[in-house]
């Protein structure tokens, strides 16, 4: 019986090396992701029903909450509004992620092309407003999560309406 030559007996060793240890980390990041997940969505509940006892902070049908710093008095975004809006979001420990005033240009874009709870808040904000929104993971990105934001991530953003209706 004639025995393999090392060298294939190698490159089968290495192979089936590469293919068990790739299997594991894969399945680990799952793991890891679906402990942050679920981590995520308890704290963001946890944090909403403690934010929704606070005398100044409003919670809408849909689990949108808000806080109103300033007043505006112009006109109120509707679905085909397009906006201009300065903005910071945060994670609940008040790590900023994003914000347009650190780039110095505002924002803008249409009412229904951000998510869910920037629509809700903006089609409710006088121009010249701003308030403190934080919104839940299914009003945000939900269990799937964008860039450095999280699955099932409340998300806390300050936004000031500059213009309701630009053409």
């Amino acid at each position: 019986m004639r025995l393999m030559p090392m060298r294939y007996f190698f490159f089968i060793a290495s192979a089936l090396f590469v293919i068990l240890v790739g299997c594991e980390p894969k399945e680990k990041k799952e793991e890891d992701l679906a402990i942050r997940s679920h981590a995520n969505l308890i704290e963001g509940l946890a944090f909403l029903e403690r934010n929704a006892s606070r005398p100044d902070v409003a919670t809408t049908a849909s689990g949108l909450q808000y806080r109103i710093i300033k007043v505006g008095d112009g006109s109120i975004p509707s679905d085909d509004s397009t906006v201009e809006v300065h903005y910071v979001g945060r994670f609940l420990d008040g790590r900023e992620f994003d914000s347009s005033i650190k780039r110095g240009i505002p924002a803008q874009f249409g009412v229904k092309q951000v998510i869910t709870g920037w629509t809700e808040a903006l089609k409710m904000m006088p121009e010249g407003s701003k308030w403190e929104l934080f919104i839940p993971a299914n009003l945000a990105y939900g269990s799937v999560g964008q860039g450095p934001i999280g699955p099932n991530a409340t998300l806390v953003f300050e936004v000031e309406l500059l213009n309701a209706n630009i053409h």
